[in-house]
């Protein structure tokens, strides 16, 4: 019989081979967001019009997703993010041949259906792998996962753009993507599937709800629309940073990315402090929930020096004004993304899905309007209010009494 420290360094193990998926998810993500300098110039595009195509994105991101939450709860993990990942990957590819800006909207749309299924999929592994109080660490592990795409894409979208063309960018990261299928199914197969070792409700277990029961939990609802608002801040600095370092301080698109990769260290740093802070806390007897809860609003606090971002006088302040604001999303985010884990347990990934779609729903309102105050006032305005979208997603929390 495997030992339990052994058993428990196996699934963290498997548990790093799927957070792979992570990585390559947002590498293929913000190939754009680093490229959009150029994109904008060879296809004469606005702001306002760069926010349309990550509306597009945001829009089949947010309606797919409780269909991929589901997905993933009726055929099971493996089956489902290698689906998501292969039409994901083929979709990053295809951009690298687009012609205007019809084939990049359509190309963006079909990304977003795909990479719904990514975070409901982590959930899901997560739920399946690890015990309760490691969850919130968990979600931190796929966080640096997420941060390893983003830190990568700056200087290897530069790279092979200056190299090759922007174009090839998109065709690399999306092979990458097509080669993860093999390797995390034969990781999986070594893992093998610990969710479903024993029946729901045996042994004392508790049966999980039905979907329909989940939706007519208001705690569900409230935890959706507190993620919706709490996510403006990544939504702003995963798509715009480049373009704010490019247009603000004037940097070439290289000079860009020797600063653009150092944010997304920083969502690896506040994940994994989120976590932690959240894990002492229920170690000193706090509930799950409460834990989650009083870390979130410690990263409210800090999220407020956002606001002063606009009034950094050089590039290297800019980017330790914005990795500070990403940290404390990150904190955020990891025990946001822990709350339904915690409240709902078995429907994980539908809980969580829904959590996406909110995130992706809110995105497709916010990416064209931050597009049109960027044309018309530039960034102070939208820093102003990102730097408060936390502590409002808080009070949301607090005043439908979901996390007391």
């Amino acid at each position: 019989m495997t030992r339990a420290p052994d058993a428990a360094r196996y699934r963290w193990l498997v548990l790093a081979v799927f957070v792979l998926s992570s990585a390559i998810n947002y590498l293929d993500r913000q190939a754009l967001a680093t490229l959009a300098p150029l994109v904008r110039a060879e296809f004469h595009l606005s702001n306002t019009q760069i926010g349309l195509i990550i509306a597009a994105f945001s829009i089949t991101y947010a309606a797919s997703a409780p269909c991929a939450g589901m997905l993933i709860d009726g055929i099971g993990l493996n089956r489902a993010i290698s689906l998501a990942v292969g039409l994901w990957s083929c979709a990053g590819i295809v951009t690298g041949f687009t012609r205007g800006l019809g084939g990049l909207v359509g190309c963006r749309a079909v990304l977003g259906l795909a990479e719904s299924a990514g975070i409901p999929s982590a959930g899901k592994a997560i739920h399946q792998y690890l015990r309760p109080a490691e969850r919130a660490l968990g979600n931190a592990m796929n966080q640096g996962g997420v941060s390893l795409g983003m830190m990568l894409a700056p200087p290897v979208a530069t790279w092979l753009a200056l190299r090759s063309g922007w174009r090839a960018a998109f065709v690399v990261t999306g092979v990458l993507g097509l080669a993860w299928i093999p390797l995390w199914n034969r990781a999986a197969r070594w893992g093998g599937n610990p969710g479903r070792s024993e029946p729901a409700g045996a042994g004392g277990a508790p049966v999980p709800p039905t979907n329909a029961e989940l939706l007519r939990d208001r705690r569900l609802w409230a935890f959706v629309a507190a993620n919706a608002v709490s996510m403006i801040g990544y939504s702003l600095w995963t798509n715009w940073t480049t373009l704010y370092l490019v247009d603000v301080h004037h940097l070439t698109l290289r000079q860009a990315a020797w600063y653009a990769w150092i944010p997304p260290l920083f969502f690896t740093v506040g994940g994994v402090a989120g976590g932690w802070l959240s894990l002492r806390l229920m170690g000193r007897g706090v509930t799950a929930i409460a834990a989650r809860f009083r870390v979130c609003l410690a990263a409210s606090i800090l999220a407020l020096a956002t606001a002063a971002i606009p009034a950094a006088p050089s590039a290297a302040w800019a980017s330790a004004g914005i990795s500070l604001s990403v940290l404390a999303v990150a904190a955020f985010s990891v025990n946001m993304y822990s709350l339904p884990l915690d409240a709902f347990g078995g429907r994980a990934a539908f809980a969580v899905s829904l959590l996406v779609a909110g995130y992706g729903a809110a995105q497709t309102v916010i990416s064209p309007a931050i597009g049109k105050v960027i044309d018309l006032h530039g960034y102070a305005p939208v820093t102003t209010v990102t730097a408060l979208t936390p502590l409002a997603a808080c009070a949301l929390l607090w005043m439908t009494r979901s996390v007391r």
